[in-house]
């Protein structure tokens, strides 16, 4: 290939040398900088027109750059390969400086042939050159921000305007009331302000779901409450479920009832009472004592406190064997939905939910909705499925534009009463601005006539009084495309064939299973945590090998994996541009950062360390990186976890326009429903089709429950 300086003689055979030198001195010094064609055309572009002499029109001027700039990559990569050269003998730097005059300047007599003339422009060489050096000290600048130490994430904070009555009320004990008002608080995320002016009312009794965009503060608005950051009276008891229960001895049925302390305590005291009876060392109030906690045990229904946590744990999936396992046994996943037995056993005054239906399967989440709907106190919930929050919330808390907007109903009255507040907005705003216009075109044409000079000055004082309405702020389409410039190829594409497969001998996971995809499928994976959901995907994959039978892939399947604990497999101390491009290399950061775009990450973001990151902008990061290599074949683990329903209804349209093939396990029935044409069940060691779908998925998991009387 021609090197850049023939490029240049060849395409502007009248280039003088002081321009000649100057463009090849950017091309040679500067090479290593120009990460795409625009740059290359932007430093030397307008000075290759206007030496043509317009000769050349923008096109051709860029297609010159892409032959200099595919030069530059070619140079660069040989560069790097031929690094160290042999010389045919050795240099001596002090003979070759010996006589020379460093006051002299040698440069413009090499450059400038007698009597020749310079016919660049001195203003835009100068330009050029201002921009290259802006380019590199930018890049240098960036370069120093980035943090060499480890990690410092910044922490939530929350300001709350003082009351003097509630304050008095709250020091005097005469507040009793169990309903949370919250006023006229701030809450900020490091620098971000999350919410400005907010306040939230929630009435004792009543279920509300918190909704909103990934990133807004919903989660931080939790803590907040939990932490007792905002002012809340000091009788109402609250329990956020947040951490999972830390591994011990303590089975797991013990763990739930020991968080009721009224009822340990009391058993306590009475094992303490009657073991001094028994050793004859009683004082004689003894049983007094004991007659009094008999009877505050009767009271509370102690002795129907084992039955109620049995009953949770089997809702949340426990067997009779699992509750009297040691908590130290169970995955972290597990330990979660300890956590919350724990939290529905306790009964708070004030339950503060987030996500709780990432951590169950369809069984668990259909016994958790009705469970929730006979509760007594007062609940607040971050979810994002759609029929959990129709089933659950009484209200709907929206959070957006860093307020707090209420809603009585469910979710879908909730959309329905915003899309007709919008409506309504937007008229009022159409109508008063048409009015003002009316107005201001009356005071316009009088404005000097003296004759009208009142009526001027009256419409003037009608249009300083008017209420300033503001436009209708709409919340921007989520829009995801999955990448599908395939070709498309015949099946068998994805099959298993009379597999079995075991961690442990004593204990198949799968026996005889036979299943088979293809570009057209659209399959479901459901059943109970534990039926072997994820070991399917990966044997499916080819991470894990049969123990027996036949797993067959098309030659050309290029699988996609999420995975459900996606957050494990990123690099949450760099930047999502920085995490795609260590995982491709050879891209531009222009080309990282329209892959981020393309998933909702953009702006700040797509720099920001990704620990700072909400949990569903994590989600988009691990779309972004898992769509890079353009697969056709898409494997999902839950992958509607952490991600608002916005994105999830953008994810599943994206789904349904990809031409490729698609299995995913997902707990959320909306989305199952929106995607999924197939619906594979995973029990008893192997995996059936139903033929009825989700509908009849729910109404036998439903005759489960009252068979088993957990309803």
């Amino acid at each position: 290939m021609a090197s850049c300086a023939d490029i240049l003689r060849s395409e502007f055979p009248d280039l003088d040398g002081e321009v000649f030198a100057y463009v090849t001195g950017i091309l040679q010094g500067g090479g290593a900088d120009f990460e795409s064609v625009d740059e290359l055309v932007e430093a030397v572009g307008e000075l290759l027109r206007e030496v043509s002499q317009d000769a050349k029109d923008d096109g051709a001027i860029r297609e010159i750059c892409q032959r200099l700039f595919n030069t530059l990559q070619l140079d660069e990569g040989q560069a790097q390969r031929c690094s160290q050269v042999l010389l045919d003998a050795p240099i001596q730097l002090s003979q070759i400086t010996d006589g020379y005059d460093a006051s002299v300047d040698l440069l413009p007599g090499l450059l400038l042939k007698r009597g020749q003339t310079s016919m660049v422009n001195a203003k835009k060489l100068e330009k050029a050159e201002a921009r290259l050096k802006a380019k590199q000290d930018k890049r240098m600048e960036r370069d120093s921000l980035k943090p060499s130490g480890p990690l410092v994430l910044e922490e939530a904070s929350a300001s709350q305007a003082a009351s003097k009555k509630e304050t008095r009320m709250e020091s005097s004990g005469k507040n009793k009331s169990y309903d949370v008002r919250i006023e006229n608080f701030d809450v900020s995320f490091g620098e971000r302000v999350l919410l400005a002016g907010a306040d939230l009312n929630l009435a004792f009794g009543r279920r509300y779901g918190l909704v909103g965009r990934n990133g807004l503060g919903k989660t931080t608005l939790l803590k907040m409450i939990a932490s007792r950051s905002l002012r809340i009276p000091s009788h109402i008891s609250i329990l956020h479920v947040e951490q999972e229960v830390a591994g011990d001895e303590t089975p797991a049925l013990q763990s739930v009832l020991e968080c009721d302390t009224t009822r340990e305590s009391l058993l306590r005291e009475e094992r303490d009472l009657t073991a001094k009876i028994n050793a004859g060392r009683g004082g004689g109030t003894e049983g007094a004592r004991l007659s009094e906690i008999y009877a505050k045990l009767e009271e509370i229904e102690a002795d129907k406190a084992p039955a109620r946590a049995s009953v949770i744990l089997a809702g949340l999936g426990f067997n009779a064997k699992m509750q009297q396992q040691t908590t130290k046994e169970f995955s972290g996943g597990w330990r979660m939905r300890l956590a919350l037995a724990r939290a529905l056993f306790a009964r708070p005054d004030l339950l503060l939910l987030d996500e709780p239906t990432n951590m169950l399967d369809v069984r668990a989440i259909l016994w958790l909705e009705t469970y929730l709907q006979t509760w007594q106190s007062t609940i607040l919930v971050v979810s994002h499925d759609r029929n959990f929050l129709n089933a659950v919330a009484t209200d709907i808390i929206h959070l957006h534009s860093q307020r707090l907007d209420s809603y009585r109903g469910d979710f879908e009255n909730f959309m329905k009463i915003k899309e007709e507040r919008l409506k309504n907005q937007q008229r009022e705003y159409e109508a008063q601005q048409q009015y003002r216009e009316h107005i201001q075109v009356f005071i316009d044409r009088f404005r000097y006539n003296a004759n009208r000079a009142s009526q001027v000055q009256s419409k003037l004082k009608l249009l300083e009084k008017l209420p300033e309405l503001k436009p209708v702020d709409k919340e921007s389409e989520v829009i995801m495309k999955f990448p599908d410039g395939f070709e498309k190829f015949s099946p068998p594409i994805l099959q298993l064939d009379e597999v079995d497969f075991c961690y442990n001998p004593s204990h198949y996971i799968f026996r005889s299973l036979s299943v088979s995809a293809d570009l057209e499928s659209r399959i479901c994976v459901v059943g109970e945590n534990g039926a072997g959901k994820s070991t399917m995907l990966k044997i499916l994959m080819g991470e894990l090998a049969p123990v027996r039978g036949i797993r067959h892939a098309h030659r050309n399947l290029k699988i996609g994996y999420f995975s459900q604990h996606h957050v494990d497999q990123l690099d949450l101390n760099i930047s999502a541009v920085e995490l795609l491009a260590r995982k491709f290399p050879g891209k531009t950061e222009e080309e990282y950062r329209h892959q981020l775009g393309s998933y909702g990450v953009s702006g700040e973001l797509a720099v920001r360390p990704v620990a700072s990151l909400s949990g569903g902008q994590k989600s988009r990061v691990a779309f972004a990186q898992m769509t890079m290599s353009c697969p056709n074949f898409y494997i999902l683990d839950e992958p509607t976890n952490h991600l608002d329903m916005e994105t999830i209804e953008a994810l599943a349209k994206a789904l349904n326009k990809f031409r490729g093939g698609v299995i995913l396990v997902s707990h959320d029935e909306r989305f199952i429903r929106l995607v999924c044409r197939e619906l594979w069940v995973c029990e008893k060691a192997t995996v059936t089709r139903i033929e009825g779908g989700f509908d009849q998925y729910r109404d036998i998991l439903k005759e489960q429950f009252q068979k088993e009387g957990f309803l």
